[in-house]
């Protein structure tokens, strides 16, 4: 499959073969089922598969648009939207909506949410009211998205990473997490965290402030915070993350975020 995805990229007049659109499709069904992910846990890290990426960009090209309806609601989009949850163990919570190649493992509940093609949800997470899994993020086991929490998708740029939130994370009400920043696991967000590539994360747990972007790693307690920019104009605060500590043991037996953040003295 690699290898027709791969040719078909860089001709797409190749798609008018079948071997070339049957490979897409296969590609999409793997990645439907769990099988095959955008983006893989290696040791130390994780590998982005590109090639999985090529693949769904391209079955939106050999797609038809076609119109469907579901009592009153009419919906007309080139994607089949996911079914089956009984057989899947997913519990989906009208109106839980998730289209066709992405993989929602057992035991996830879906509230009235959205999670795009290539996103892989693992087992026992929530995607809680409102909240969205974008194309190709990568969502680990036990995870709790709350409600209106926005996980950004990337399929273009192709080299971008898509945005990856580990095992056990617990990640707060309407919070944005996009550009493929990678939260580390059991970290817990806040509410309104917002993290891109150039968000500065800053550690001020200890004696000195420790800043870095793009990560969050593991364990890290983060509330929003700001720093102050000079610009021409004047001196403002502008948006960052500040880690205030390690979650402690008691907080691992809870379920609740807010217990988490408390723990802190945090007022969510």
């Amino acid at each position: 499959m690699k290898e027709h995805i791969t040719e078909a990229w860089a001709n797409r007049e190749l798609l008018k073969e079948s071997k070339f659109s049957d490979a897409v499709k296969v590609t999409i069904e793997e990645v439907d089922k769990g099988r095959l992910r955008v983006a893989t846990p290696v040791e130390g890290g994780w590998e982005v598969n590109e090639w999985v990426k090529q693949a769904i960009l391209m079955y939106f090209g050999i797609q038809p648009m076609q119109t469907w309806t579901v009592g009153p609601f009419e919906f007309y989009d080139k994607m089949l939207l996911k079914k089956s949850y009984k057989d899947l163990g997913v519990r989906a919570v009208p109106h839980a909506v998730a289209r066709y190649g992405a993989f929602i493992a057992r035991n996830v509940v879906l509230m009235p949410s959205y999670v795009n093609i290539g996103a892989y949800v693992d087992e026992g997470s929530m995607v809680d009211t409102w909240a969205t899994v974008g194309s190709c993020a990568q969502i680990g086991k036990g995870v709790h998205l709350s409600g209106g929490v926005g996980i950004g998708g990337v399929l273009e740029p192709l080299q971008a990473a898509p945005v990856i939130i580990e095992d056990g994370c617990f990640i707060g009400s309407r919070c944005i997490v996009v550009e493929g920043v990678r939260v580390e696991k059991e970290a817990v967000l806040g509410a309104n965290v917002v993290l891109t590539q150039s968000t500065k994360i800053i550690d001020v747990s200890g004696g000195e402030p420790i800043e870095m972007k793009g990560r969050v790693p593991a364990r890290s307690v983060v509330i929003p915070g700001t720093y102050m920019k000079k610009f021409p104009a004047g001196e403002y605060g502008v948006g960052c993350a500040l880690i205030i500590g390690q979650r402690k043991p008691s907080t691992d037996l809870k379920t609740s975020l807010n217990d988490a953040l408390r723990d802190f003295n945090v007022s969510v």
